[in-house]
C-alpha cells in the first residue's frame, strides 16, 4: 500500500488519506483566537488523542462515531505517530459546530449581557457570569473554512441543515453532554460547554466525527473552586488566552507572540491534570 496522502492541515490536526480511510494525526500545536502560536505546548497531541479516546471507548450505544481505531495501521513507517493517529471513515461533515452550554461562559455571557439570551435562547433574568443554566442549551455556530465561525439562531440553524437533522443534532449534542457533564462532575470536573461535530457515512448515517470532550473543545473547571459571579480557573486553553489578552502589543492578528516557559508548562500541566483527573491513570507516550 501506498504511504499516506496528507489532505489537509488544521490549526491541531494534520488529516491523511490511506486506504481508504482517514488518519487524524493530533500535533501539539496550540492556536488562539484563530491564530496557530508558534511555541508547541509537548505532549499535547497525545493528551487530546487519548482523552478523545476514552471518551469514544465509552460513548453509549445508540451514538455510533467514525473511529476505526487508535492504532498507527501497519504497514505505516511514521513511529512518532504513537498515542497521537485516530483512524477513521470518511464522512461528509454536517456545516454546523454543534456546542452546547451548561453555563454561561465566554461568548454566551456576552450576548447575555447584551440581550438576556443566548443566541436568541431566552433565559431567566438575574443569572451572574459561570452561573449554570436551567438546562444546557443548544447553540450552534457555521463550521468557517478559514476565520471565525459565526454563531446562529435556532432559525437560522434550521435555515442551514433543515428541521429534521437540526433536531436529531440538538437531541444528540444535548444527550451526549449531559451524560459527560455527570460523568466528569464525580470526577471534580465541570464541563461548563462543549462544541461537538457530525457527518454522514457512505452509508448516510449520521456519526460523530473529529474530537470530543478534550480542553481544545471544551471548556473544564475544577468542581471544588466552582464559584459563581466571576470567570472560572480552567482546565483549558484559556489559561493561554488569558496570557495573551493580558499582552498590549497584539492585536490577535498573524504571527501570534512566542510564549514564555512557564504558559507553555502550565498549559502541559493543565491537560496533563484534566486527563489524569477523568481517566483516574496518568497519560501515557
Amino acid at each position: 500500500m501506498s504511504d499516506p496522502v496528507l489532505l489537509h492541515q488544521g490549526k491541531v490536526r494534520d488529516v491523511y488519506s490511506y486506504g481508504g480511510q482517514l488518519l487524524l494525526v493530533a500535533t501539539d500545536r496550540i492556536s488562539a483566537f484563530d491564530v496557530i502560536l508558534p511555541n508547541p505546548i509537548p505532549g499535547k497531541g497525545v493528551a487530546l488523542t487519548q482523552l478523545s479516546r476514552f471518551w469514544f471507548e465509552q460513548l453509549p450505544e445508540h451514538v455510533p462515531s467514525h473511529v476505526i481505531s487508535f492504532d498507527v495501521p501497519s504497514g505505516i513507517n511514521h513511529p512518532e505517530w504513537k498515542n497521537r493517529i485516530t483512524v477513521c471513515k470518511r464522512a461528509k461533515t454536517v456545516p454546523m459546530e454543534c456546542v452546547v452550554r451548561g453555563y454561561l461562559a465566554g461568548s454566551g455571557w456576552n450576548d447575555y449581557q447584551k440581550t438576556g439570551k443566548v443566541q436568541g435562547i431566552d433565559l431567566p433574568a438575574g443569572l451572574q457570569e459561570s452561573s449554570r443554566l436551567p438546562e444546557p442549551i443548544f447553540t450552534p455556530s457555521t463550521k468557517a473554512a478559514a476565520g471565525h465561525d459565526e454563531p446562529l439562531t435556532p432559525s437560522q440553524a434550521v435555515e442551514l441543515v433543515g428541521e429534521t437533522l437540526y433536531n436529531k443534532l440538538r437531541e444528540l449534542s444535548l444527550g451526549i453532554y449531559c451524560w459527560a457533564h455527570e460523568f466528569a462532575l464525580q470526577r471534580g470536573i465541570i464541563i461548563a460547554d462543549t462544541k461537538f461535530e457530525f457527518g454522514h457515512d457512505a452509508n448516510g448515517e449520521l456519526i460523530l466525527i473529529d474530537e470530543i470532550l478534550t480542553p481544545d473543545s471544551s471548556r473544564f473547571w475544577p468542581a471544588a473552586n466552582y464559584q459563581p459571579g466571576k470567570g472560572q480557573p480552567s482546565f483549558d486553553k484559556q489559561f493561554v488566552r488569558d496570557y495573551l489578552l493580558g499582552l498590549k502589543d497584539w492585536n490577535k492578528q498573524p504571527p501570534g507572540p512566542e510564549l514564555p516557559a512557564s504558559i507553555i508548562k502550565g498549559t502541559q500541566d493543565k491537560y496533563f491534570e484534566v486527563y489524569a483527573r477523568l481517566t483516574g491513570k496518568d497519560l501515557e507516550f
